[in-house]
């Protein structure tokens, strides 16, 4: 079935009146200070790991009346399951194209080097090209982080030229932190291994900086209980800029 011009119209005026609609019944639930319902959401493997577990925690003591069911996967696998409804929302990296999705901001921080703890004690940037002088393990080209590492390296016109590839990143931190291998992650993902001494980080120059942003479909405005779970996770989000690893929550 092929919309009409006259169709077309109709969802463009209606639409914004479905979510106006959503923002209300939102307000007047925290109104009325007792926020219910269920969430699915989906996160990538990687931060569901480094993020998740603590955040849950507070969240379903803060919000008793919500269940949360969490999907991981990569980037382009949460997408398609927001596309077609099987999920409210993702939180995904970023990505440069047009997705035909609502897409929102959630954070931004900077790719770093990663070495091991007792490697060596030099804490300055790392430039950009003295990179390969290490012997790297990055995710494989299917990774919605190593994409991300290969557009910001071609747009300095540099290439990465890994040894190992590797998807799981705890498995990448895990083989850094016992050899002298290095690789390059986001700061949020190896956040608790530094917190626990196993491993170095040194910021790259000129910073190479990711960012995460929250999806959902234009046509299933966010419920009160997705947005009080995107509130929360943004919360969480804003108590690591502190640390230096985050640059900003949005």
């Amino acid at each position: 079935m092929v919309p009409t011009a006259a169709g077309r119209t109709l969802h463009r005026l209606v639409l914004p009146v479905v979510r106006n609609l959503s923002v209300a019944h939102e307000q007047m639930a925290r109104l009325s200070g007792v926020v219910s319902g269920s969430v699915t959401m989906g996160i990538p493997t990687s931060l569901a790991t480094s993020l998740l577990p603590g955040m849950l925690i507070r969240f379903t003591q803060a919000y008793p009346d919500i269940e949360v069911v969490v999907v991981d996967g990569y980037s382009s696998a949460l997408i398609e399951l927001v596309n077609d409804g099987q999920i409210h929302f993702a939180v995904i990296n970023r990505p440069t194209d047009q997705l035909g999705l609502i897409m929102d901001p959630l954070v931004e921080g900077q790719m770093v080097l990663v070495t091991a703890s007792g490697s060596d004690d030099d804490d300055t940037p790392i430039a950009l090209k003295k990179l390969t002088e290490h012997k790297l393990v990055l995710p494989t080209q299917r990774h919605g982080v190593r994409v991300e590492l290969d557009r910001l390296a071609s747009n300095r016109n540099f290439a990465l030229d890994p040894r190992l590839e590797l998807d799981v990143l705890d498995g990448i931190v895990e083989l850094v932190a016992d050899s002298d291998w290095a690789s390059i992650l986001p700061s949020i993902v190896v956040r608790r291994h530094l917190a626990a001494g196993r491993i170095r980080v040194r910021a790259i120059e000129p910073a190479m900086v990711w960012r995460l942003a929250v999806i959902h479909h234009p046509r299933q405005p966010l419920d009160p209980a997705s947005l009080a779970f995107i509130d929360h996770l943004r919360e969480e989000l804003l108590a690591m800029t502190g640390d230096g690893l985050i640059t900003a929550a949005i």
